[in-house]
């Protein structure tokens, strides 16, 4: 099946596994190419699980730096992706939390462009609206929204960014969408947009 989305960018499994092993090595022109492909579903991570784009841009930074400074640790190449995630998102947590304060500004969240991840939301009439309601949710559950959903993580993936027991992050995911449906179900036709859980 022709995939005219697919990112010509983003290098294939095997090509990924040889780049990551080049950089535990100390390949700094292996992780850049790495770093390059993964940022933006990293840097879109973290702006809808931070609502800055600012903010988003040094959380991206700082985990590359991270993982640059560990990329020796990682054993398995096949677990690069889901240890980008674990530092960015470990980054995300931080920087919100030392804000102190859940302070929203407002983003033009291009979700419509050419993708290889999938949205939640399908194709949403009321863009605005649901992530005004996915701001509105703790950290927590809109990091495995983002993470399951925007990413396309299966809940076992999502659990092992985030350290958590896959029920929890279950739970957690439960109470979000719960919350998202609450929040845009008072207009349901208008919104047009039925959040459903995906299988696990």
């Amino acid at each position: 099946m022709n995939q005219p989305n697919a990112d010509p960018h983003v290098p294939s499994a095997s090509a990924k596994a040889d780049l990551v092993e080049r950089a535990r090595a100390g390949d700094h022109d292996a992780f850049a190419i790495l770093a390059r492909s993964g940022f933006g579903r990293m840097y879109g991570a973290a702006k809808l699980i931070l609502r800055d784009q600012y903010i988003a841009e040094d959380a991206v930074q700082e985990a590359l730096l991270v993982a640059w400074r560990h990329v020796a640790t990682i054993r398995d190449p096949d677990a690069w992706d889901v240890w980008m995630y674990r530092l960015t998102v470990r980054v995300c947590y931080r920087l919100a939390r030392a804000r102190g304060t859940r302070e929203v500004r407002e983003l033009h969240v291009n979700l419509d462009r050419p993708a290889p991840v999938s949205d939640f939301t399908g194709v949403v009439a009321d863009r605005d609206r649901i992530m005004a309601a996915l701001t509105d949710l703790p950290l927590e559950q809109r990091a495995v929204i983002v993470l399951h959903f925007y990413l396309d993580l299966t809940m076992v993936q999502t659990a092992a960014v985030l350290d958590l027991p896959v029920g929890t992050a279950k739970s957690r995911l439960h109470r979000g969408l719960e919350s998202l449906r609450t929040s845009l179900g008072k207009e349901p036709e208008r919104v047009g947009i039925a959040i459903q859980e995906r299988p696990t």
